[in-house]
């Protein structure tokens, strides 16, 4: 049901069609393993199957951590005491804020404007993003556009408009901030299912920051969090590869004693 949501109101791209792909991998593998019962009787056939069973309980026990810790990181609070507001780019529509980007700016919009009215202080909101080879503005431009429309000063908008990918969002904006005062108070804001990678960025990148996240349409939510999910597997490739190499060792040293 999801996958057929995603199709009609994101289009079928390969990236909203994850869940549909990996509910359809389990389901046959799950097939495929009642259909072969005969593997008990077959050493060699039931340690292939129990190492991609192993390496499948690996990836669903951190799959849930993952989102246990997303979870948990939804309930962040910070003060209304930040010196700056970093709001993460996303991909633009042209020139425009898509709904996904607009929801991020509407949250450092609301954040600021509570801090405003409970401390009197004004927090510059820093715009993060460069240019995609699609896109005919830098999101960093289009962000800072769309505050001006909301009736933020400009004074307190700072462009960031180099970095291509989370991790310099947070590089680049620490460095300006770095530039402006030596101490500070910072947070960030992403959409809710993008906050606990983008934590782990910033953390990469040495910039104490709390993450605040906007709400996202719970149809787009499954095919986000695999994506997130995969991106993390990936900043622990190595690691990740050496535990899938262990387990199949394990079963290829149980694969050819059952020839003995």
């Amino acid at each position: 049901m999801n996958g057929r949501t995603m199709m009609k109101k994101e289009g079928k791209r390969l990236a909203n069609l994850l869940p549909m792909f990996a509910g359809l991998g389990l389901l046959g593998l799950f097939i495929w393993g009642i259909a072969q019962g005969s593997f008990i009787s077959s050493p060699p056939l039931a340690a292939i199957f129990a190492a991609i069973i192993m390496i499948l309980t690996y990836f669903i026990f951190f799959f849930v951590t993952f989102l246990i810790s997303s979870f948990v990181y939804q309930y962040n609070f910070p003060r209304y005491n930040q010196d700056f507001i970093i709001v993460l780019g996303s991909g633009l529509i042209g020139d425009k804020v898509p709904p996904l980007l607009a929801s991020r700016l509407d949250k450092a919009i609301s954040f600021y404007t509570k801090q405003l009215l409970k401390t009197g202080k004004q927090a510059t909101i820093i715009v993060s993003g460069g240019q995609g080879e699609n896109e005919l503005t830098s999101e960093a431009n289009a962000m800072r556009l769309y505050l001006l429309e909301k009736g933020i000063p400009e004074d307190y908008i700072l462009m960031e408009d180099q970095s291509v990918n989370t991790l310099q969002n947070m590089r680049f904006s620490k460095a300006k901030m770095d530039a402006i005062l030596p101490k500070y108070k910072s947070i960030f804001t992403t959409n809710n299912f993008h906050l606990f990678r983008a934590g782990l960025y910033a953390k990469k990148a040495g910039l104490k920051s709390q993450g605040i996240g906007s709400k996202t349409a719970f149809y787009y939510m499954p095919s986000a969090l695999m994506r997130e999910f995969i991106a993390i597997v990936m900043m622990h490739k190595k690691l990740n590869l050496v535990i899938v190499g262990l387990i199949l060792l394990m079963f290829l040293g149980l694969f050819l004693i059952s020839f003995l």
